[in-house]
């Protein structure tokens, strides 16, 4: 289950995980589908799988970020290359650009979002 406000904390550890998703609209699959990434800069040399699926599953990946206001990022071309790395692997390095340009979205809505409340 994630936790309030993006952030997972374990133990001594806090990581941001959000889900990428598609438009099921947009895939011969029209189950959704998510994929839910974290990134500790501290901690790991690269973002890291902790959530995937379709259907209910994705469902309920979807359904958490809504409740603790994870950001979530459509994403179809995405998805579909980080559906394939195994939960609990960092990316492969061919994925460090683009997942850079969607932590610097996330980064971005975070920042309005606390501008907004002060």
């Amino acid at each position: 289950m994630l936790p309030n406000r993006a952030e997972i904390r374990t133990e001594k550890k806090r990581y941001r995980a959000f889900p990428v998703t598609e438009n099921p609209k947009e895939s011969s699959d029209k189950r959704p589908a998510a994929v839910a990434v974290r990134y500790d800069a501290e901690k790991e040399s690269a973002p890291r799988v902790v959530a995937k699926g379709r259907g209910v599953i994705a469902e309920k990946i979807l359904e958490l970020a809504k409740q603790y206001g994870v950001a979530v990022v459509e994403d179809p071309d995405l998805l579909e290359v980080l559906a394939r790395v195994e939960l609990d692997e960092e990316i492969p390095p061919n994925l460090y650009q683009a997942m850079a340009e969607v932590l610097a979205f996330i980064y971005r809505i975070n920042r309005t979002g606390m501008e907004k409340r002060r």
